[in-house]
């Protein structure tokens, strides 16, 4: 699933594909933004994203099950 994060006074936003559920993000975010913690997300190679909960702007959920484009096997 791709994730999109906006982050205030920062032009561009970050971009994550990871394995996670949206319900998983969905709750980690809420826990970042209400306590102000951080919030980490993985991506699908194993690197970590931490990003302060007090400086998210927004955050665009995309698709979890996104059809692969490629010349690859099924």
């Amino acid at each position: 699933m791709e994730i999109k994060v906006g982050i205030q006074y920062v032009n561009r936003e970050v971009v994550v594909d990871t394995d996670e559920s949206a319900a998983q993000v969905e709750k980690s975010f809420a826990d970042a933004v209400s306590n102000g913690a951080v919030l980490t997300l993985t991506d699908n190679r194993g690197r970590r994203v931490m990003i302060p909960g007090d400086k998210i702007a927004y955050i665009e959920l995309g698709e979890e099950n996104a059809r692969r484009v490629g010349f690859g096997s099924l």
